[in-house]
């Protein structure tokens, strides 16, 4: 770990896969085992090919020796290290991950340092090639997590506490090094810690500057630099701590050999004494004032607290080498790559500037579970990172693709990194604040290349101008007289004129019974418009997002269908669907055809969830069929995901459609009973009462061999009824 910063022009690749054990009450959940890492050795072979140098590596004490009276377990780690050194990547070995070490301990048991050192020492016996260490992974954040707001084991609220969990932390990092050097006297402390800036009211500029000095008390007691003329000195002395702790720091220095920098969107907070202009889950107090604590990106220019200005900082405090050691976002893909390259480019600018920075992770390389609850609770909510693990194997992202033109120094390609992400762009502001007039647009280049969508006037082509708007990925919604899907030359002509990197097709005809009666137009539309689309799409090297339909099923299966599943039409309309995928793929194998069912959303009055409603809130009764089971789809999932797909280049047929099979009757009485309606309205009746004129499959319940990306219908019914006539809001960092 050479420290010249010329060697490397550029900050080297790491990478980290997101491995907490968390401990809430007696539960403890482990992301390694949600992720299926701990069952892929093969998941090494995939990381090596993202050109990284160096893996932060959990050997992790709860995982590995949870008991004293047990035998510590060795075989995971032991085949997963030389796994990833036969790839060629170096581990950075991590003991403790917002863990509070096995049972038999805790961040306050005053035996912790001690008992976290003696494991250290094992492991360092086990491994004595491994160079580089994170005993704790951000003891400070775990601190305050745990001990001062009580998300975490064990669970305390008050400053003593905290200060007791930073330090017993600290100490461990100390003797685990040093026990780590009986075995290999040039084993490195690589420090991480979350690093944010604090910005308030004039009014509260005391509990900021606080803050600000607080956030920098890992490392300082590291570096034995808590004296008495520390601003914290008396403040540690206040709530428990002795002189004599402290001088054992100032005694007995273990300053970091790299300082890791981890930092979120929401790191960066700003503190507001006028809460009424605030949600009350933005409220909280320090025992003088009251105050709301947001995020600064929120209500702060761009500049403020930039992450470039934080690693000067940090470099100018310590003079110490510094790593970028987790880069996250957790929120839409285009939005992940942006904060990917913005951190980038921080990091390459700082280098530039004089910083030593030696490296930029790409962290949660495998996503991570739950964390939009800071993991309190266990809903199941997965954010995909570098690698999406919802299907039977780890998929390549977006962002996996830019990790790997970083590696090789390459300039990032995609087309959706010309425009600004949401906490660049003037829509980013709430509260009333405005960004004093200093923000910036979505468009900022010239040459951004828009999305085109058709069917300006459907229900699905105007939900992804509504989130493309949200999501800040620039488009243009096309009317048929704009661009005729099924006339060769006007498609070019849009094409030629706007100059898209993709297409997504969401015109079409759309009713199934008339179908039946008019063939012709319906094949037209559903399929020569798709089949010609992707000729000017291979033409011109453009990507083609377009929709196909459960209906291309017969409904013999009686069990969800899947990608691969051979297709069966029983109408016209199904008919149409299947000759598109059939032509579309044949011409454009890079093409994404996206199978859905009926979809129901907020933004229009004529899906079938709005229809019950409608009907049951006069009293009128509402029948349907009970021996047809769909599975429906809310729009905005549906729209998000295809989103997704689209931009991580993805291909082929994919399944899109909410976790659920139901009946239309039994969907309608769902819907009646969370609306507070009476579902004794909902008349169940056989499909043939309907007197349909195309015929339709029982069953075209839709299900997934390549990942199940959308919520179970239960989730999407409760956001349907919240989110009804509102705009979502763009996703914000979940940490």
């Amino acid at each position: 770990m050479d420290n010249d910063p010329q060697i490397h022009p550029l900050p080297e690749l790491w990478a980290g896969v997101e491995a907490t054990i968390s401990r809430i009450g007696d539960r403890y959940s482990q992301q390694l085992l949600r992720s299926g890492h701990l069952d892929r050795l093969s998941d090494f072979e995939m990381f090596a090919h993202l050109g990284i140098k160096r893996l932060r590596f959990p050997v992790l004490w709860e995982q590995v020796a949870p008991s004293p009276y047990e035998q510590a377990d060795w075989s995971w780690t032991d085949e997963a290290l030389s796994e990833a050194r036969a790839q060629g990547i170096e581990p950075i070995i991590g003991l403790l991950h917002h863990g509070s070490g096995p049972k038999y301990t805790n961040l306050l048991d005053l035996k912790f340092p001690e008992l976290l050192a003696e494991y250290a020492g094992q492991v360092a016996k086990r491994y004595p090639w491994a160079d580089a260490y994170t005993p704790v992974n951000e003891p400070l954040t775990t601190a305050r997590f745990s001990a001062l707001y009580g998300h975490w084991y064990p669970h305390e609220r008050d400053d003593r506490s905290f200060v007791r969990a930073l330090l017993n932390q600290c100490r461990g990092t100390v003797l685990a090094m040093q026990a780590i050097r009986r075995v290999n006297e040039k084993a490195k402390l690589i420090q991480t810690d979350d690093l944010g800036k604090i910005f308030s009211t004039p009014k509260l500029a005391y509990q900021a500057e606080f803050e600000n000095e607080r956030r920098w008390l890992t490392w300082d007691l590291l570096c034995g630099r808590v004296d008495r003329d520390h601003f914290l000195f008396k403040y540690l002395l206040k709530f428990g701590v002795s002189k004599s702790e402290l001088e054992w720091f100032r005694n007995n220095p273990c300053s970091p050999d790299v300082i890791g920098v981890n930092h979120y969107l929401s790191s960066n907070r700003y503190l507001d004494d006028d809460i009424a202009r605030y949600p009350k889950s933005a409220h909280g107090a320090n025992g003088k004032d009251q105050f709301a604590d947001v995020l600064a990106a929120r209500v702060l220019p761009e500049d403020v607290g930039s992450p470039e200005l934080l690693l000067r900082e940090t470099w100018e405090r310590y003079r110490i080498t510094i790593a970028i050691t987790e880069v996250h976002n957790g929120c839409t893909r285009e939005e992940q790559a942006r904060w990917y390259k913005y951190m980038w480019e921080a990091a390459v600018s700082a280098k530039r500037n004089g910083a030593d920075i030696r490296a930029f992770t790409a962290w949660a390389l495998l996503g991570s579970f739950d964390w939009n609850t800071l993991l309190t609770q266990e809903e199941n909510f997965y954010e995909p990172g570098v690698f999406d693990v919802r299907g039977d194997s780890p998929r390549p992202t977006a962002l996996a693709t830019l990790v790997r033109e970083l590696s090789d120094g390459r300039k990032p390609s995609h087309p959706v990194l010309k425009s600004k992400g949401w906490w660049q762009r003037d829509d980013r502001f709430h509260f009333g604040h405005t960004g004093n007039g200093l923000a910036t647009h979505i468009d900022t280049e010239h040459d951004v290349r828009p999305i085109l969508v058709t069917g300006a006037t459907g229900t699905l082509g105007r939900a992804f101008a509504r989130l493309c708007v949200i999501r800040g990925l620039p488009h243009r919604l096309l009317r048929r007289q704009e661009m005729d899907i099924a006339d060769a030359e006007s498609v070019r002509s849009a094409v030629e004129k706007h100059h898209p990197w993709a297409i997504i097709n969401t015109a079409g005809y759309v009713l199934v019974d008339e179908a039946e009666l008019e063939p012709e137009r319906c094949f037209r539309e559903n399929t020569t418009g798709p089949e010609i689309l992707s000729q000017v799409c291979a033409e011109r090297d453009v990507k083609l997002l377009t929709f196909s339909s459960d209906l291309v099923f017969d409904g013999n299966k009686m069990e969800p269908y899947c990608e691969s599943d051979s297709v069966s039409p029983i109408n016209d309309y199904g008919r149409s669907k299947a000759a598109a995928e059939l032509a579309v793929l044949k011409k454009l194998h890079s093409a994404l055809v996206i199978r859905s069912s009926a979809f129901f959303g907020p933004w229009d009055e004529y899906n079938f969830v709005t229809l019950v409603l409608r009907r049951l809130r006069e009293g009128l009764e509402f029948v349907a069929a009970e021996d047809v089971a769909v599975s429906p789809t809310y729009l905005p999932d549906l729209v998000h995901n295809a989103l997704d797909l689209l931009i991580d280049d993805e291909s082929g047929i994919w399944h899109l459609a909410n976790q659920g099979a139901i009946a239309w009757a039994e969907l309608a009485r769902k819907t009646a009973r969370i609306a507070g309606l009476d579902p004794g309205l909902v008349k169940g009746v056989p499909l043939e009462m309907l007197e349909l004129a195309a015929p339709r499959p029982r069953y075209s319940v839709l299900g997934s061999e390549r990942g199940q990306l959308m919520p179970t219908l239960e989730n999407a019914l409760d956001r349907y009824f919240k989110e009804c006539e509102v705009v979502p809001l763009q996703s914000m960092a979940t940490r």
